[in-house]
């Protein structure tokens, strides 16, 4: 039994819908447990929720009970030291669950539910089948040096894999047309038909590598049933979002846009499960730490949530999101960066667009900020060992002249120093400056190529991006 810890529901961007109204009679007969509080929770996603509790009599029993049926999915019994016992929820929801807290894992039976009698079979037998997978693995780490015993184990390894494959196939048949069968299905990995490559190929490893990734690109969710909403509220549906949108998909906005489009679309006449994964998907991106995927949250913004097709948010989420998505549309990577033209430490007016140079890092700081002030001079070394390929376009966003110039002056920042107190380039909207210090590079042509990045890595990205130019460009010379 794993260890969880629980937390309140936050009702945010998904709202559970409710099946049928048939109700539910969950009793608990816990031996050892006299008058505990114990929990009724449920998976929604990697998390799990509360959704009752009640307190055992002297006798160890309670009844979890309700006028309304549970949504389909796998619920919990929550015991006080967080130890559980997992259950499926879907059409016979009237049943009693019978343990011993001294011997949880080995005591626990169901009483009146075919289905989760089943659901206890799988999980002890697919427990054994995973424990020897787990002791062949260990096995193989300590003989990577025999080649022969490394072999045998490999040869073993491959035999139980194939065992564990036919186990699943067996069960899910077994439970067709129900919710267990539905998650042993989605456990199921997608083979690859073996005549799929032309036989001229078979011998190019290369291209026999491509068109694999790509069947099992386009056919990783073969076995998830998008159409059953019960696998929202189980762990397998987020994990296998992550997996494909982290592991499987290339990180780059175009692709991550262009599977998440079609996955959406799949979804589309399921409303539970096209909730669910529009969400999953908008907020691991609305939270992603890679430079770019902000691309991402203002395709997802404006193709779903601000065009209408997310009746569960709320008009104020919606305002403040097409504010959001306005501020930062401009400053995506890939695009002509806005001109910004202001005045200057120099007293000339000076425009982005007048710099020539190989690259221009605009930097926007504050002479008072902390980060600044430890970012700011590492810039200025940067900029003194590469002067001539990279011009620095610094923009001050207080409006304390004197700091400013002494800065400066104290610091010999020779590189080209705007100022624009009043905002009337509007540099914090077209660059979305909400925090100092705040990074973008531009190429020769003022294009966005970079952004948010720290000074440690701004040399080491134009060194790769060099390196990327010098690629493309011998490729489409061939």
């Amino acid at each position: 039994m794993r260890r969880i810890l629980l937390s309140v529901l936050p009702l945010l961007l998904f709202s559970a819908i409710v099946t049928a109204q048939k109700g539910y009679r969950i009793e608990v007969d816990a031996s050892g447990l006299k008058e505990a509080t114990i929990k009724l929770a449920f998976h929604l996603g990697n998390m799990q929720y509360v959704k009752d509790s009640i307190v055992t009599d002297g006798d160890g029993r309670c009844v979890f009970k309700g006028s309304e049926s549970l949504p389909a999915g796998i619920y919990m019994i929550v015991l006080p030291d967080n130890r559980y016992i997992e259950f499926l929820s879907e059409k016979d929801q009237f049943f009693k669950i019978i343990c011993n807290a001294s011997d949880l894992a080995e005591s626990i039976s169901f009483k009146g539910s075919e289905l989760n009698n089943n659901f206890l079979k799988y999980q002890r037998g697919w427990k054994i089948l995973q424990e020897k997978a787990l002791r062949i693995q260990d096995s193989l780490k300590l003989f990577t040096n025999d080649k022969e015993e490394y072999g045998r184990l490999k040869a073993e390894y491959l035999r139980h894999e194939e065992k564990m494959k036919s186990w699943l196939s067996s069960e899910k048949e077994t439970n067709a047309g129900n919710l267990l069968g539905t998650i042993i299905k989605t456990l199921i990995p997608v083979q690859m038909p073996a005549d799929l490559i032309p036989v001229e190929y078979m011998s190019n490893d290369s291209i026999k590598r491509l068109w694999s990734y790509i069947y099992y690109k386009d056919h990783f969710f073969d076995n998830t049933d998008l159409s059953n909403p019960g696998l929202i509220r189980t762990p397998i549906l987020g994990s296998k979002l992550e997996q494909f949108f982290s592991q499987v998909v290339i990180q780059s906005p175009d692709s991550i846009n262009k599977e998440a489009d079609k996955l959406i679309a799949r979804c589309q006449n399921q409303n539970e499960v096209y909730q669910y994964v529009t969400s999953w998907i908008f907020n691991k991106y609305t939270t992603s730490a890679y430079m770019g995927h902000d691309a991402i949250v203002v395709h997802l913004a404006d193709s779903i949530y601000l065009s209408g097709k997310a009746p569960w948010i709320s008009e104020e989420f919606k305002a403040d999101l097409a504010k959001r998505v306005k501020r930062i549309k401009p400053n995506l990577i890939g695009n002509s960066a806005t001109d910004l033209v202001m005045d200057s430490f120099s007293g000339q007016y000076v425009s982005l667009y007048d710099i020539r140079s190989e690259y221009t890092i605009l930097y926007f700081w504050e002479p008072d900020c902390g980060h600044c002030k430890e970012a700011t001079p590492r810039l200025k070394k940067f900029y003194d060992e590469n002067k001539g390929s990279v011009e620095v376009f610094a923009i001050c966003t207080t409006d304390d002249r004197q700091k400013w110039e002494r800065y400066i002056t104290d610091n010999n920042l020779d590189w080209i120093n705007g100022w624009d107190p009043a905002r009337i380039s509007h540099f914090d909207f077209y660059y979305n400056v909400e925090s100092t210090p705040l990074i973008y590079i531009l190429d020769r042509n003022k294009k966005i190529i970079a952004k948010k990045l720290g000074v440690e890595n701004i040399g080491p990205f134009i060194k790769e991006y060099n390196n990327y130019l010098r690629l493309t460009e011998g490729s489409s010379s061939r």
